[in-house]
């Protein structure tokens, strides 16, 4: 079973990657307005939370799946904890795109959009509680999963007033309509998703760590009890 989803995890991580190069040469496809530029471009496509997932979902199916493949002891904290944070951050980018945002913006790519926000979460989520148990991890893991998109959401906040939209000319650009205060009539509306958002990331965080605790906690029983079980 190992084997199994190891070569699993190695063809998501191909797809999850196929699918972001589909979308970003839609990205360079469009013509900046006046007063941004193709360099805008590229960096908003990469200041995306979805693309930011994608990319830590990859690295750490590819990392998890050629460790089970090249080694037979257990998997090291730190690709552990680069699951743990993969499968939180996918399973929010699933949450949120599909409760607030799909639909509201045409997909250049509709294979790709699915896989991005459908197909990979729900992937990630299925490999937490059905593939090999992964290692046990200590709940102050929590607060090293919730510390980058703490950062991303302080990073796009700052950021958002001083770039000029590539597909509206606008004088700011914010990667999705609840982080811009400009549409949601102020920045009060913004913090409350912000701060709603913030709490999600921690309860998804504390859930994919108490799983991956209680599975690590029956593999170690069950092979105690095989142990010990008549030959």
């Amino acid at each position: 079973m190992t084997r199994t989803w190891s070569i699993l995890r190695l063809a998501m991580a191909v797809l999850i990657l196929a699918a972001m190069t589909a979308e970003f040469r839609g990205a360079l496809s469009t013509t900046p307005a006046e007063g941004s530029s193709t360099a805008t471009v590229v960096v908003n496509y990469f200041s995306y939370f979805t693309i930011e997932s994608n990319l830590f979902a990859a690295a750490a199916l590819v990392c998890a799946g050629l460790w089970a493949l090249t080694r037979r002891t257990e998997e090291p904290l730190w690709v552990a904890v680069l699951m743990a944070a993969a499968t939180t951050f996918m399973a929010i980018t699933g949450l949120v795109y599909n409760l607030l945002l799909r639909g509201l913006v045409p997909a250049a790519y509709p294979w790709a959009n699915e896989v991005l926000h459908l197909i990979g979460p729900l992937f990630l989520v299925v490999d937490l509680f059905v593939a090999p148990p992964r290692r046990r991890l200590q709940w102050r893991a929590v607060g090293a999963i919730i510390a980058f998109p703490i950062v991303w959401a302080a990073y796009t906040l700052i950021r958002g007033e001083h770039v000029v939209s590539p597909r509206t000319g606008d004088p700011w650009w914010y990667p999705y309509p609840f982080l811009n205060h400009h549409l949601q009539g102020g920045y009060t509306v913004v913090v409350a998703y912000v701060i709603g958002i913030a709490a999600a990331f921690t309860l998804v965080a504390w859930g994919v760590v108490a799983a991956g605790r209680r599975r690590s906690t029956e593999a170690v029983a069950d092979e105690d009890d095989a142990g010990l079980s008549p030959a």
